[in-house]
């Protein structure tokens, strides 16, 4: 396995190639904090357009209030009297201690 590359090892190298650049007859120039090395022009890139320019846009409160009328309309809620009728269910009785004592079925 390979040792893996350690922050003072990177230091040391980078030190060592900026020696070599200076004693090739390298300048090193300072530049102010902060400075960017991209052209600003460069950086920019302008919006995507396929030439049919600005498209207007469509207001949403009436279509939605449009959507919900036919929500309304449509939404039916079941009749009380054809629903199915309840089947009983199973109670089981507990006593003080947890333990179950009977059971009961309930409507």
């Amino acid at each position: 396995m390979s040792k893996r590359v350690t922050k003072a090892d990177l230091r040391r190298e980078l030190e060592r190639q900026v020696a070599e650049y200076v004693s090739d007859g390298g300048e090193i120039q300072q530049v102010t904090q902060g400075a960017s090395g991209l052209d600003e022009r460069s950086a920019y890139h302008p919006p995507f357009t396929d030439g049919r320019g600005a498209q207007p846009r469509t207001p949403l409160m009436d279509v939605m209030a449009a959507v919900d009328a036919r929500r309304s309309k449509s939404a039916h809620k079941p009749d009380k009297s054809r629903a199915a009728p309840r089947k009983p269910r199973k109670k089981i009785i507990y006593d003080d201690f947890g333990e179950p004592v009977r059971e009961v079925w309930e409507d």
